[in-house]
């Protein structure tokens, strides 16, 4: 079994002795305790695979939790000169401050300070920090910027076509690298699905690179053999992604083939370890969803509480996380993937069809991981999702545009992968950095898979024009 599938048995849940080490953040303890359990033959299936990926998740922990107190209030000082430690600890009370304990002392989110610029416009300005993505900056200037001016013409034109072009890389760090070393190596390209089209792998180097069928649920080119130098994998990849104008307080105004029960089943049942019905999830779904049966606005409650309550926050490795959809219900905190899972759960569990989608956003002057959600409602069809761009709407103040990122996407993305914890058309051996998604690549020797502190990774928007 790919060791990746180990984490479909999370929700399992690790022993009390095994959980009370790993919440005082022993992880030393509990991975002792873990590996004794471990040799025993009695063992059910679903708790040694919960057992092992737990071990790993505690491994690597620790390197997403850097700082002690004083290195936190340190990082904020070297920008806030006055920044007191009443404040500080008023942002962890407010959740704005993500910690775990390591043996016992508070450790703080080694991106702690971006999520803090990143959700709260008045600290940024108080940092002199800017952030630079479209998301991020929305509102600041006052002007229209090039996503209000695609949200204007899509609605005048029905829709708005970009050709695109993208260079990825990726590459092992010198240091980690020994000459006649066997590497395998995966980039993200482009998917196809409604979105996308005359999709051409324009360059590739080294030479040679397996490319994935065009309908794979993780679309990628991956490399793989032993190496004298330390190869740059790269990739240059062209496409036109259209994007079509929804107008979701109109709906079924175009014409839509009904899809069958057969073909929706796929997008309406529980994936653990994330996509599961839990009794909090069921009772918040109904919660939300009462007093109406039109799927099209069970929908839209769903996005509406996400967007209107949710506080954006950078998030640790996915593959240290547990329970997303049921913790970011509870935190009301998250990132873009953490947001689309949650909308696709409850959409799910009110029995309305939903898939993810994710990849890059391929903006003209910046290019980004990205996740997003689509949704099924038989009146429209297939219809898309973005509670990350809807929450930053929100927190800019712009109502038109939370509404938009409900049935609408921008044209300004790149679409990889079509299935959370999707498997790779050639599968990794060892662990994946991100068992669930791939936006920015996976890299592994013979002997294990390498973590994202351990290889580089870029990508660059060559090409964007409006057709």
């Amino acid at each position: 079994m790919n060791i990746n599938e180990t984490f479909r048995s999370l929700n399992v849940g690790l022993p009390e002795d095994i959980l009370r080490r790993k919440l005082y953040g022993d992880f030393d303890g509990a991975i002792r305790l873990i590996d004794r359990r471990l040799r025993q033959e009695d063992i059910p299936r679903g708790l040694r695979d919960c057992m092992i990926a737990q071990r790993e998740m505690m491994l690597r922990m620790p390197a997403d939790y850097p700082f002690t107190r004083e290195q936190a209030l340190a990082q904020i000082r070297d920008r806030i000169p006055d920044f007191t430690e009443e404040e500080f600890d008023e942002q962890v009370d407010a959740g704005k401050i993500g910690w775990i304990y390591l043996k016992g002392q508070p450790h703080y989110f080694v991106r702690f300070f971006k999520t803090m610029c990143k959700a709260d416009h008045d600290f940024a300005r108080r940092a002199g920090v800017q952030l630079h993505e479209v998301e991020s900056a929305a509102g600041v200037t006052g002007e229209e910027d090039h996503l209000e001016r695609s949200i204007r013409l899509m609605a005048e034109r029905g829709s708005l076509s970009c050709r695109i072009r993208i260079r990825a890389q990726i590459r092992l760090k010198d240091g980690q690298f020994l000459p006649g070393m066997f590497l395998r190596a995966h980039l993200p390209i482009p998917a196809a699905c409604e979105q996308q089209r005359d999709i051409v792998i324009d360059e590739m180097s080294p030479a040679g690179g397996r490319i994935a069928p065009e309908d794979a649920p993780q679309r990628t080119i991956c490399w793989e053999g032993k190496w004298q130098e330390n190869p740059v994998f790269s990739v240059t990849y062209s496409y036109i992604h259209t994007a079509a104008f929804h107008d979701t307080s109109r709906p079924g105004m175009g014409a839509v083939r009904p899809l069958d029960s057969g073909e929706l089943a796929a997008f309406l049942g529980e994936e653990a370890p994330h996509i599961v019905f839990t009794p909090y999830i069921r009772s918040l779904a109904r919660e939300l969803t009462r007093g109406t049966g039109m799927p099209l606005e069970k929908a839209r409650r769903i996005y509406d509480f996400i967007t209107l309550n949710m506080r954006y926050s950078f998030m640790p490795d996915y593959f240290v996380l547990e329970n997303i959809t049921e913790n970011c219900a509870r935190s009301f905190t998250g990132d873009c993937g953490v947001f689309a899972l949650l909308f696709i759960t409850l959409c799910r569990c009110v029995g309305i069809p939903a898939q993810w989608q994710s990849g890059l956003t391929a903006e003209p002057d910046s290019c980004g991981s990205h996740d997003w959600a689509m949704f099924y409602v038989p009146e429209s069809g297939w219809l898309y999702a973005d509670p990350s761009y809807g929450a930053a709407a929100v927190r800019a103040g712009k109502e038109g545009r939370r509404r938009f990122y409900f049935g609408n996407l921008d044209p300004y993305r790149m679409v990889a992968n079509r299935q959370f914890q999707g498997p790779f058309s050639v599968e990794k051996n060892h662990w994946r950095a991100d068992p669930y998604d791939n936006q920015t690549g996976e890299l592994e020797t013979a002997d294990r898979g390498l973590r994202y502190e351990e290889f580089d990774r870029s990508r660059e928007v060559l090409l964007c024009q409006e057709l």
